[in-house]
């Protein structure tokens, strides 16, 4: 099993790391033959296109094998041994059989786009659609050998499981039609909770529930569900999702980060809350170049937490407010919701990311706020004040970095490049400072960072692929007319409607993170906001920070929990001390929602 395990990551890992530089290449060449040569590469979208759908399958294989698919471990984190097993087996047998009902529908629906051929470079578009039957069966044999790892009773309670709710499903089918649009809570809401609830994929639950739908209640073919899944996971403006994150991981390598946080500590490190607000600041930065939360978080907390443990800070303390820091900054541009955002509900980017900086300065007041009152303790003894000199050098050391994000901003909104091509202006620009400038440049790193790269962006993909065709279930069963009058015939018009979406998104960033969330709803809720009044890139601020409060309030916040893993610290530890930066990023949140000009007084 150790020998089939290395096999499959080779047949996967390296043809990724490989996609993920040719698209770098691929789309940086358009760029600098339209802007630096004026002479477009029309075959250029045409390529990337092509390699996206394989980089996002071979993604997902990765991220299986890692056991990197987002999920929700918190109830499954308090069972004993023995039914953390036994719900394992459940979750990888339900990842198998979400699996193997695909296969023969990819495959149908692969052979079918044989007769359709890309424009510019002729390329019969099989050849681009077999990523998805490829890269499902390596997901199924990866499924299967983590099955087969563990003890046969196990193993077999998993299988004999989802069987036999199978097995129930079809025989209650006749009986269950009879309840109509009911069956949308049995399906999307019991079903796919359980699946969430007891830690299979997200991606998958998703899917899961899908097929069970339409197979118990309709004759839709499945391979309608993998054409979704494809429009979901083959738009190339989400192929900035990848290339933002290994922009990420590369200005951690290249020690741009450092620098930058270096820059903020000697400019605030010596005021009694200081390294806080060089917290606050650095995420502020970096997320306006990584796009990627934990890519973020990851950049910042090894450079400022020893010093302010130094100083007298409490791990917990700590985790909180880069948590509370961490919703923050969701709206910050390049920001991955803002661009999944822009990419199904049709929103201009360039406004989302015009849009997204002041509501985030809005949080960061309120959160400095608590963190002056929570530091007013703090041990300052030893702490020299820099003399301007230090401080002009660290300026100058930052410079290369701190100019990074406004590049990415001006290049996007000036027309130099697209919102996804502009990463690969970042990504050059970071390895160029990182050689000549920094002096950072590992070529042993580069390899594991394009896998991780590949690996984060598979399991995102994947989740807005099935949520996508979980989407247009939802939307076929009429349920988005429904939902769309019920939002709108709320009391209090706007008002109403944006405090109705502020506690939805709250619970639904707590469940299903930001992205899935966006993906499944945005479709359905934002056509509504603009039927009562409210401007979509203000209604898009409101439900990405209202998500953010979601995603990192314990006890099912998963960001929270990847703050906890990268501060090292226990989730309990931080547990009591986060609410009162939750409650200042809340108090921000209804300012924004109540003052639009924060998010559109500069379009």
């Amino acid at each position: 099993m150790a020998r089939a395990d290395a096999v499959l990551r080779l047949i996967a890992e390296v043809p990724a790391a490989l996609l993920v530089l040719t698209e770098i290449g691929v789309l940086f060449a358009g760029v600098t033959a339209r802007y630096v040569f004026h002479a477009p590469l029309v075959w250029t979208d045409e390529l990337a296109s092509i390699l996206f759908l394989w980089l996002a399958m071979l993604g997902s294989v990765i991220a299986l094998q890692r056991s990197e698919h987002m999920r929700l471990t918190a109830v499954v984190a308090g069972m004993s041994a023995a039914g953390r097993a036994r719900t394992d087996a459940l979750a990888s047998a339900a990842v198998a059989v979400f699996l193997l009902m695909i296969v023969p529908s990819a495959w149908d629906y692969a052979s079918d786009e044989w007769f359709i051929e890309t424009p510019a470079l002729g390329i019969h578009n099989t050849f681009r659609a077999m990523a998805i039957p490829v890269g499902a069966v390596l997901m199924v044999v990866t499924a299967l050998t983590r099955l087969l790892r563990l003890s046969w009773q196990d193993a077999l309670f998993g299988v004999v499981a989802v069987l036999a709710l199978a097995v129930a499903l079809h025989f209650a089918g006749p009986w269950l039609k009879g309840f109509g649009n009911w069956n949308l809570v049995l399906f999307f809401v019991v079903l796919l909770g359980a699946g969430v609830l007891l830690s299979v994929p997200i991606g998958f639950a998703f899917g899961l529930a899908t097929l069970a739908y339409l197979a118990t209640l309709t004759r839709t073919p499945l391979t309608v569900v993998v054409s979704r899944m494809d429009e979901g996971m083959s738009s190339l403006i989400l192929l900035a999702v990848p290339l933002f994150v290994f922009l990420g991981l590369l200005i951690e390598m290249t020690g741009m980060a450092r620098a930058m946080v270096a820059f903020l500590s000697s400019l605030l490190g010596h005021v009694r809350g200081g390294l806080s607000y060089v917290l606050l600041g650095a995420m502020y930065l970096v997320s306006g170049i990584s796009g990627s939360k934990a890519a973020d978080m990851a950049a910042v907390a090894p450079v400022l937490f020893p010093e302010m443990k130094r100083r007298g800070f409490q791990e917990g303390e700590l985790v909180s407010l880069l948590s509370a820091s961490g919703a923050m900054s969701e709206t910050i541009p390049p920001s991955l919701v803002l661009i999944t955002i822009g990419s199904v509900t049709g929103v201009s980017i360039a406004a989302l990311f015009t849009g997204g900086l002041m509501p985030a300065l809005v949080l960061a007041a309120g959160l400095a706020l608590v963190a002056r009152w929570r530091g007013r303790n703090e041990d300052l003894s030893g702490v020299v004040r820099p003399s301007r000199a230090v401080i002009g050098r660290a300026f100058i050391v930052a410079l290369p970095a701190l100019v990074l994000p406004f590049v990415i901003r001006t290049a996007v909104i000036e027309g130099v490049a697209t919102a996804t091509e502009v990463s690969t202006i970042g990504i050059v620009y970071a390895a160029i400072v990182g050689i000549l400038v920094y002096r950072q440049f590992p070529l042993r790193r580069l390899y594991p960072m394009l896998v991780e790269t590949a690996a984060l962006s598979g399991a995102i993909l994947l989740i807005i692929g099935t949520a996508t065709g979980m989407a247009w279930a939802l939307t076929q069963s009429g349920f988005s007319r429904q939902l769309a009058a019920a939002m709108t015939s709320m009391p209090g018009g706007a008002a109403g409607f944006l405090a109705v979406s502020i506690v939805a998104f709250v619970v639904l960033g707590s469940v299903l993170e930001g992205i899935p969330a966006i993906v499944l709803f945005g479709p359905l809720l934002f056509p509504s906001a603009r039927l009562v009044g409210i401007h979509e890139v203000h209604y898009a601020m409101v439900v990405i920070l209202a998500m953010g409060i979601g995603l990192f309030a314990p006890p099912f916040g998963v960001g929270y929990y990847a703050a906890c893993a990268i501060g090292r610290v226990s989730p309990d530890a931080a547990m009591r001390r986060i609410w009162p930066y939750l409650l200042a990023v809340l108090a921000g949140l209804v300012v924004v929602a109540a003052v639009p000009w924060f998010s559109i007084g500069f379009l």
